[in-house]
């Protein structure tokens, strides 16, 4: 059950980068400067943090191709999502928009493709079509009944 807290921790991390990055692009006036401070974030946290471990554990070896492939894809698209949002912010988005979308979408983005990548072995639930459309008017209701700032 430990992994739902660190679910818990994505969540609250995700939930806080979109306002977070906003502030800090419309304060250093430039997307491009904003998408630097988050690729030194990525490295610190995201290189320095896993080569201290592997070697503290003696795991810095054993690297196989498919696996480095795809972890490195994960990454890209990890790092393509977050340009994505920075553009979003610069013409014209504001966190209470854009990351309901991006929220809201992913999901489902997730489920289908996933679904593609292991197909189920029985047919899905119905319900999970309907689930698609609550996620997606769940998202229209928090677009249209957003407080006004």
């Amino acid at each position: 059950m430990l992994w739902i807290l660190f679910a818990l921790g994505a969540a609250l991390s995700w939930g806080l980068y979109g306002p977070a990055l906003h502030r800090g692009q419309v304060a250093l006036g430039s997307p491009m400067r904003a998408l630097l401070c988050v690729g030194v974030a990525y490295f610190l946290i995201g290189v320095l943090v896993p080569v201290a471990m592997l070697s503290y554990q003696g795991e810095l070896h054993s690297f196989t191709m498919k696996g480095s492939l795809a972890a490195t894809l994960g990454g890209v698209l990890g790092a393509a999502g977050a340009v994505c949002i920075i553009f979003a912010f610069r013409y014209g988005g504001l966190p209470t928009y854009v990351m309901p979308l991006v929220f809201a979408g992913a999901p489902l983005v997730n489920v289908l493709f996933s679904m593609w990548l292991h197909p189920p072995k029985v047919s899905p639930n119905p319900l999970l079509y309907v689930g698609f459309l609550l996620a997606a008017s769940g998202a229209g209701l928090v677009l249209y009944f957003k407080p006004q700032a």
